[in-house]
């Protein structure tokens, strides 16, 4: 079972469209979906809309949440200090992927693996289930 840990853009992303084509992600089986606080108050913080919002609460509804505490960043890993605390998370998660559609950020680490944690944008980790 993949365990997915889902970045602020993700939650952002999925919230802000009644038919958003990531809402997949809520319909896979087989699949744990994982995020922290930290990335769901940046995603709700960026959606304007009241419809947008109670969207991101009831699909945080089904997620499990975990936080950044006690855990060391790979010594491999530049990142800009707003980004640490969700790979953090996802390593504390033990995801196996952390989805993101942070190009900036986490595109050079796209289809590798940091602490284990394959990182992968939303699109590709749904084209492989094909």
């Amino acid at each position: 079972m993949d365990r997915l840990f889902l970045d602020a853009n993700v939650l952002f992303s999925a919230a802000y469209a009644p038919r958003s084509g990531l809402l997949k992600f809520w319909e896979l089986p087989q699949v744990l979906l994982c995020t922290s606080q930290y990335a769901l108050e940046e995603a709700r913080a960026n959606l304007s809309k009241e419809s947008q919002r109670d969207r991101l609460a009831r699909l945080a509804a089904s997620l499990q949440f975990f936080d950044a505490t006690g855990v060391a960043l790979p010594t491999e890993v530049i990142l800009p200090e707003k980004d640490l605390p969700i790979l953090l998370a996802a390593i504390a998660s033990q995801a196996t992927h952390l989805i993101t559609g942070d190009l900036r950020h986490f595109g050079p680490y796209f289809g590798k693996k940091l602490a284990g944690i394959r990182v992968l944008p939303p699109a590709e980790y749904l084209r492989n289930l094909l």
